[in-house]
């Protein structure tokens, strides 16, 4: 099993036990394999739910730059509830499970097909 299939297979049971989500195995591959290298990097690889700065990045490199979106579409209150669904005080949130998490909440597996 590769290092990608590994994280990937992280991301799938986070997912599931933290998120109570059944993953699309499909879209989740092509998301992790979006995210690029930052997925094996300890610092990139995760979103801080705390930190403004990270979530602004989220909201303008993933959700308008990636996902074509604009900021009438909510974002931040989108971005705030996955992070609530990820949980809050879980320290770990996966970078991947996030934008998997976005993407569906916004209806945009289009992007990725």
């Amino acid at each position: 099993m590769s290092k990608r299939d590994e994280l990937i297979a992280k991301y799938e049971a986070d997912l599931k036990e933290k998120c109570g989500v059944d993953a699309d195995m499909d879209l989740l591959t092509k998301v992790t394999i979006g995210c690029g290298p930052s997925i094996y990097n300890a610092d990139a690889s995760t979103v801080s739910g705390s930190d403004q700065k990270e979530l602004d990045t989220v909201k303008n490199n993933f959700l308008i730059k990636k996902l074509g979106l604009s900021e009438s579409d909510d974002l931040d209150g989108a971005i705030a509830s996955v992070i609530e669904q990820y949980g809050k005080s879980n320290r770990t949130k996966y970078r991947a499970v996030v934008y998997y998490l976005l993407t569906k909440h916004f209806n945009k597996e289009a992007i990725y097909s």
